[in-house]
């Protein structure tokens, strides 16, 4: 199965350069999951190892592919995202409370978010979405969105061309550490935001009074 997706991702790098590099990215990062992230790595090796392709052209794909893909994930949340999440929240226990708290938290943090999403595998996904559900204003979000799509390729980019064949050797530790990094501070932020989840709620209702509606986001 792993030397048929090689080999797969292989011809279609030798066969649509970065364009398939340009569609991968921005299939996930409409919210699909897709290997986006993977053909990024994948394409840079090729670079480096074959010199067929050129890593400034790989890096400038795969950043182009993430700004549109990640537009793309900002309008459906912008369009339908809320009106989806006001129907079937309650199934994940999103009630009206935890729907202001999470608009308040992403007007104070959006900008956050929407960055440093673009390095973990979740949020790379959803991050787009998320800021269009919860109306982050497009100036700001294009600015952010932008600037970690950009270093997000250049670093992956550059790493991937750079370690060459060897990149296989060390990304089962380093994932497994980026892993648990994640896991730890995804569990130190819901301890956090558990802790002050009463008073952000109130900050959130002074911040939006009354019965929520799409309108008033």
């Amino acid at each position: 199965m792993s030397n048929f997706f090689t080999d797969s991702i292989s011809h279609l790098l030798a066969t649509y350069g970065y364009w398939a590099v340009l569609l991968f990215v921005a299939i996930e990062s409409t919210g699909i999951p897709f290997p986006g992230e993977t053909m990024l790595i994948a394409a840079s090796i090729y670079a480096g190892s074959t010199h067929k392709l050129q890593i400034p052209l790989v890096i400038a794909a795969a950043a182009a592919g993430a700004i549109i893909g990640d537009n793309l994930g900002y309008l459906v949340g912008r369009e339908g995202g809320f009106r989806l999440l006001r129907r079937y929240g309650h199934l994940v226990r999103l009630n009206e409370r935890r729907l202001k708290l999470g608009i308040y938290l992403f007007r104070k943090h959006g900008g956050k978010v929407v960055f440093f999403g673009r390095f973990v595998a979740v949020l790379r996904a959803w991050a787009a979405f998320l800021a269009g559900t919860n109306r982050m204003p497009w100036d700001r979000f294009v600015i952010y969105n932008a600037s970690g799509g950009i270093i997000w390729a250049t670093i992956y980019g550059l790493g991937g061309y750079l370690l060459g064949n060897n990149v296989n050797r060390i990304t089962g530790p380093i994932g497994t550490i980026s892993v648990v990094l994640a896991v730890l501070v995804i569990i130190a932020s819901l301890i956090v935001l558990r802790r002050n989840e009463a008073r952000l709620e109130a900050e959130a209702e002074r911040e939006l009074p009354g019965p929520l509606d799409e309108n008033r986001i």
